[in-house]
């Protein structure tokens, strides 16, 4: 069922400036690929609940589902596969290169982000 909950939906746009910020500025080896990979999911989440009214459970599953299918489809290199390769924004949408703990930082921010939500969700975020 759609709905719409402002407070999620700022709560994704602050975190989508953030990774904005994080690809424009941070050239590091710990912040931009596992921080940008943590906060991607929790990003997804707040986004995705922002819209759907479903149970925080399920979303978490598919938020992890998805972005490990991304995962996935680049170790079998999706943007050559599409012709893409090149582009730079599906490039960076999509990634070109798989790493195993990409999942482990996709795991951890899904966890973080349930358990927040969790605790937190119902009383300060959510807005109906």
């Amino acid at each position: 069922m759609l709905t719409f909950r402002k407070n999620y939906f700022l709560l994704a746009i602050i975190l989508f400036i953030i990774e904005v910020l994080i690809g424009l500025y941070v050239k590091d080896n710990f912040i931009r690929p596992y921080g940008g990979d943590y906060l991607v999911v929790i990003l997804i989440y707040l986004f995705v609940k922002a819209f759907w009214k479903q149970s925080d459970l399920v979303i978490a599953i598919s938020v992890l589902v998805f972005s490990f299918c991304v995962e996935f489809a680049q170790y079998f290199k999706i943007v050559e596969v599409l012709g893409l390769k090149g582009n730079r924004l599906a490039e960076i949408v999509i990634g070109t290169s798989y790493h195993w703990h990409d999942l482990v930082a996709y795991l951890l921010g899904v966890i973080t982000v349930y358990l927040l939500d969790q605790k937190w969700g119902s009383s300060s975020v959510t807005t109906e």
